[in-house]
């Protein structure tokens, strides 16, 4: 894959086949299946536990957007744990497929499977969001988190209340769009993950 999220990957090969499976919520225990592909690598069980006890007085009701969904862990969990409704972009066929798989699956109503660019899709997207997690090919610099957000920001796609959790390779500088603060951060061999809120929301 070329434009695939860089994920941690703690999944396992049933049948030659990649499944992750859903830490809480009303799906806990499911696995869902997402295709072999270079840099895409799942976010591991340890991590999601500390990202959504992070977000978890967020996410009830909340409008969440999963931009390099890849296996689309993110984002069904967010769902399983009580987010109202997710935006899941991806731009490779055969994860797309697996997305679609796993919404089929889990009955997944609240799940919108995008197929786009995620770039383009902010260029015209029209919406508000409220968690928005973000989590792009390490490899590719054009894809830098706080240009993303700083487009979603010129946009008014993010909620006044916004959280932006990003994934980035641990010995990359964190550089944060205006108006924004690190909020929670921990790291995982190579891999730094932090919450970031508007610097009014975390005082």
């Amino acid at each position: 894959m070329r434009k695939q999220p860089s994920r941690i990957a703690t999944s396992s090969h049933a049948r030659g086949e990649n499944r992750v499976r859903i830490i809480g919520g009303r799906w806990r225990g499911r696995k869902i299946r997402f295709p072999d592909g270079e840099g895409l690598r799942p976010t591991g069980d340890r991590i999601r536990e500390t990202l959504f006890n992070w977000l978890q007085p967020l996410l009830p009701g909340s409008a969440c957007l999963d931009l390099f969904a890849g296996s689309g862990v993110l984002g069904f969990e967010a769902l399983s744990r009580g987010a109202a409704s997710c935006v899941l972009v991806e731009n490779n066929p055969q994860a797309l497929r697996c997305l679609h798989e796993s919404g089929q699956l889990l009955a997944a109503a609240d799940a919108r499977i995008v197929s786009a660019d995620a770039m383009q899709w902010l260029a015209c997207v029209e919406g508000c969001f409220d968690i928005v997690f973000i989590d792009p090919p390490f490899a590719d610099l054009s894809l830098a988190p706080a240009r993303l957000v700083e487009l979603m920001q010129d946009r008014q796609l993010l909620s006044g209340t916004v959280a932006i959790y990003v994934e980035q390779p641990s010995d990359r500088p964190v550089i944060l769009p205006d108006g924004f603060v690190v909020h929670r951060q921990q790291r995982a061999g190579q891999v730094c993950y932090s919450l970031w809120r508007r610097a009014e929301n975390t005082l």
